[in-house]
């Protein structure tokens, strides 16, 4: 398998990326990127309401690769959107960031009657060089029909809740027949799984770990995966994800365990 997906647009995106959720310490998110660079890692996803993309973008500059070679992620808050400042928004992520381009911008969450004035203004910023692909965040197949229904650029990524106690197969086959890629935020449900059975008979069959286990399975469906980890011993586990294969079997023992458990909550101001 390829370690990565090609998105609609023709770009490569890295399957196996670095999540930088809460990475807010001193340097922590500076020092994750530059870690996890030397282990492989070429995909970092960062967000305004991270409140770390001074520190990503410090890491990506002196990371000791090319621009080019570097698969950057950061996504636009909700805030912006309600406000109807989503091109000063991204100009804001890009002076933190310290660079003239994203290779992925991304709508944060869905605000319902604004999907489609967000996205219009996300095309532009599309259409200016300065996103190389644009795409959404945890929508579902009615936000999606609703903006694919007039988009004139069918998001590259939706990225969304997805591991073995959250799985969600009609998304996942909504989105693959659209062209649009899923990547799993949240893949390791913050260790929810790691103690179930399967998962640790599959481990010990494999001599690997539950977590390496449970982000080989996503590959395997071709979601890319983001897994967040600021330890060097986490981050190079995580990474050693694709030189084995689960049989279609174990696949499927894998898929009978999926329970409906999130570990992702909406923000407050969606939960009216």
């Amino acid at each position: 398998m390829d370690n990565f997906l090609m998105l609609n647009n023709g770009m490569q995106m890295p399957l196996l990326g670095l999540g930088l959720y809460r990475a807010v310490g001193s340097d922590e998110a500076t020092t994750a990127v530059t870690n996890a660079v030397s282990m492989g890692y070429r995909l970092f996803d960062t967000a305004s309401s991270y409140r770390n993309e001074e520190e990503v973008g410090t890491g990506i500059r002196s990371c000791g690769l090319a621009r080019e070679e570097v698969f950057v992620t950061t996504k636009l808050w909700n805030t912006a959107q309600r406000l109807g400042n989503i091109e000063g928004a991204f100009s804001r992520s890009l002076e933190r960031l310290g660079l003239s381009y994203v290779d992925l911008y991304l709508v944060h969450w869905p605000i319902p009657g604004l999907i489609l004035d967000t996205w219009k203004v996300m095309e532009e910023i599309y259409l200016s060089g300065r996103a190389r692909a644009i795409g959404v965040c945890n929508f579902d197949e009615a936000e999606l029909s609703e903006l694919l229904e007039h988009a004139g650029i069918v998001p590259a990524v939706n990225q969304i809740e997805y591991h073995p106690l959250y799985q969600r197969p009609e998304l996942l086959s909504f989105c693959q027949a659209n062209g649009i890629a899923v990547q799993a935020s949240c893949p390791l449900a913050r260790g929810a799984y790691l103690n179930r059975e399967p998962l640790v008979k599959l481990a010990e069959k494999y001599h690997r770990s539950p977590a390496q286990i449970g982000l080989r399975w996503l590959v395997q469906k071709g979601i890319s995966v983001i897994p967040k980890s600021t330890s060097l011993d986490r981050q190079l586990e995580n990474s050693q994800i694709f030189d084995f294969t689960l049989l279609a079997e174990e696949m499927a023992i894998i898929d009978g365990l999926s329970e409906h458990f999130s570990v992702l909550n909406p923000p407050e101001d969606l939960l009216v």
